[in-house]
């Protein structure tokens, strides 16, 4: 009778146990449930991005033959302004187009390691925005926030183009300046001769402006004996 006593109320233990178990799985289950469909909405709500910059219009002939790049930029305007679910439909192909820029042929002129870390930098940041396709309850707040990092990357890779185009376009008029006026070849100046060379021109026409503004027409001649 004692053995028969204790082991009923074991199994009575047991019984309360496995309803406090399932009674919480139940109740975590309908929290969650709720979670979820308060997110869907706001997964479908379009959101307006910040614009990432563009290549400069002056430029657009250095990167005219550089397909790989003008579809990266084609596709990633439809990020600007994209619903959570959009972003992630179009993660993939996004992540496959920014690799096909990464292995393209580069043109000479970004042949550099701080552009070419550019835009590994936007390639992982569309490898994470891929990857978000992947959790189940995803947060609306981190794929928004995902898709500004993607674009910013893209901001900053067009603004090494500017810049690298920029220095070259100037380069090139001291080169032509020098070529002409001076007759020495630039590719054995080094950056400091250059500068030099363009401080001795502003020197230069700084004084010729001054002489010509103190400049006075001459006197005639006196003859001090018949004074």
């Amino acid at each position: 009778m004692c053995i028969f006593t204790i082991y009923f109320t074991n199994v009575r233990h047991f019984i309360y146990l496995f309803l406090l178990i399932f009674i919480f799985s139940c109740g975590k289950k309908r929290k969650d449930l709720a979670t979820n469909s308060q997110e869907r909405p706001k997964l479908s709500v379009v959101i307006e991005h910040a614009a990432f910059e563009d290549v400069k219009p002056a430029f657009e002939k250095e990167i005219a033959d550089w397909q790989e790049l003008k579809t990266v930029h084609s596709f990633l305007q439809k990020f600007q302004k994209v619903s959570p679910n959009e972003a992630l439909s179009n993660a993939l192909e996004l992540r496959d187009l920014v690799l096909s820029l990464k292995d393209s042929v580069t043109p000479q002129n970004f042949k550099i390691p701080s552009f070419e870390a550019r835009v590994n930098v936007l390639y992982n940041e569309t490898l994470r925005l891929a990857d978000l396709t992947l959790i189940p309850a995803i947060n609306y707040e981190e794929v928004n926030l995902q898709v500004d990092k993607t674009l910013g990357a893209f901001s900053s890779v067009n603004s090494k183009i500017n810049t690298l185009l920029s220095k070259k376009r100037f380069e090139d008029a001291i080169k032509v300046r020098i070529d002409y006026d001076i007759g020495i070849d630039p590719t054995k100046m080094d950056s400091i001769s250059k500068k030099s060379i363009q401080l001795n021109d502003k020197k230069r026409l700084l004084k010729k402006g001054k002489n010509k503004q103190i400049t006075l027409p001459k006197l005639p001649k006196f003859d001090n004996k018949k004074i």
